[in-house]
C-alpha cells in the first residue's frame, strides 16, 4: 500500500466510482458551475471544477468532478477543459444555466418565504424569463403565470405546513416533500435555477484551497 502507483489506482478507482454516483444523483437536470484557476507550488495552471444543482430531494449539492491541468488562464483554454470535463461525464454547456447576478438575487428576493412571502411579486418574477428563452416560450409563460397565481394562495395562505420557513432551500425541500413540485413544475423550475445561483460554501473553498496541499511536489 505505499507504492506510489498502488496509491494512484486506489485514488483513480474512488474518483471514477465517486463522480459516478454524482452523475446518477444529477440525473440529466440543470446544474451551474464552480470554478477556481490558479497556479499551485506545481507551478502549473489549474482548474478545480465542481457542480451545484438541487437533487431529487430538494437538495442543493456541491461536488467536486475534476481537476484538470491548462496550459493558460484564457477565457478559450478554460472553456474547453471546463467542456472536455463534461463531455467526459456526458454532460454539456446547454445544462448549465446562466447566471446573473443582481438579476437572480432578486429573483430569490421574490420566491423567498420569508415572511410569509412578504417580497412575492408575480410581475416581476415573470420577468424573469427573459435569463432563461429556452425554458420559458410565450405558452410556458402563461402556463408560469397560472401557476404562480395558484401557488402563492395555496402555500401562503391554505397549507400551514409552509409557514415559517425561513429559507429557500428549506423551502424547496418542502415542496418536493409534499409533492408540490408535481403540481407547480415551471414554478419549480424557477426556484431550482434561483437556487443555481452560486454563492461558494465553506466545503467549496475547502476544497478549492485543499488542491495547494494535494498538489505538491511529489503528488504531481
Amino acid at each position: 500500500m505505499i507504492s506510489h502507483d498502488i496509491q494512484k489506482d486506489i485514488v483513480a478507482g474512488c474518483k471514477i466510482e465517486t463522480i459516478k454516483v454524482i452523475i446518477k444523483d444529477l440525473d440529466g437536470d440543470y446544474f451551474s458551475l464552480l470554478v477556481d484557476e490558479s497556479r499551485y507550488i506545481s507551478h502549473k495552471d489549474q482548474m478545480v471544477i465542481c457542480l451545484r444543482y438541487v437533487d431529487k430531494k430538494g437538495f442543493v449539492k456541491e461536488a467536486f468532478i475534476g481537476l484538470v491541468h491548462v496550459k493558460d488562464t484564457s477565457a478559450l483554454s478554460l472553456k474547453k477543459a471546463i467542456v472536455d470535463v463534461l463531455a467526459n461525464h456526458s454532460l454539456t454547456l446547454a445544462l448549465v444555466r446562466e447566471q446573473c447576478y443582481d438579476v437572480e438575487s432578486n429573483m430569490k428576493d421574490f420566491l423567498n418565504p420569508i415572511d410569509s412571502f412578504s417580497s412575492f411579486d408575480i410581475k416581476r418574477i415573470l420577468v424573469m424569463h427573459k435569463l432563461y428563452p429556452d425554458n420559458f416560450d410565450e405558452f410556458k409563460m402563461r402556463a408560469l403565470e397560472n401557476q404562480l397565481v395558484n401557488y402563492i394562495i395555496d402555500v401562503r395562505d391554505i397549507d400551514k405546513r409552509f409557514s415559517s420557513l425561513g429559507r429557500l432551500e428549506i423551502f424547496v425541500r418542502k415542496l418536493v416533500e409534499t409533492k408540490k413540485h408535481l403540481s407547480y413544475p415551471f414554478v419549480f423550475l424557477l426556484v431550482k435555477f434561483a437556487l443555481l445561483l452560486a454563492v461558494a460554501i465553506t466545503s467549496v473553498e475547502r476544497t478549492f484551497l485543499s488542491m495547494k496541499y494535494i498538489k505538491n511536489d511529489f503528488r504531481n
